[in-house]
């Protein structure tokens, strides 16, 4: 016979304070992503973009997805799954430069004079 809890199973209640306070940082950190535009990062403006975005998704799945207070295997599942959607995209991304140029017809890199 297989041994379960018995009896009543309790979620995590986080504080109001909490709540407020991510909700503060992530309004923060969007303002944050909007004036990053403006200034003139060239390549690097992509790469604030998505680093301020990576800080935003940690606090929503801290917080809102309980996995700070969770076991420490879900969180190892969330950034091993992560982890296989980086490596895809990086292989594609490495690929891409093959058939870029089918891609938009008649196109040919500038010749610099």
């Amino acid at each position: 016979m297989s041994k379960h809890q018995e009896g009543p199973s309790y979620a995590h209640v986080v504080s109001v304070k909490a709540l407020l306070g991510v909700f503060g940082a992530l309004m923060f950190l969007t303002i944050l992503t909007y004036a990053v535009t403006y200034v003139d990062l060239g390549a690097l403006n992509v790469w604030a973009a998505l680093g301020i975005a990576l800080v935003k998704g940690t606090l929503v799945a801290l917080v809102f997805m309980h996995l700070l207070w969770d076991k420490k295997f879900y969180a190892v599942v969330l950034v091993s799954a992560l982890l296989c959607v980086m490596i895809f995209i990086g292989i594609a991304l490495l690929d891409s430069g093959q058939y870029q140029a089918d891609l938009i017809p008649n196109f040919a890199p500038a010749i610099t004079p």
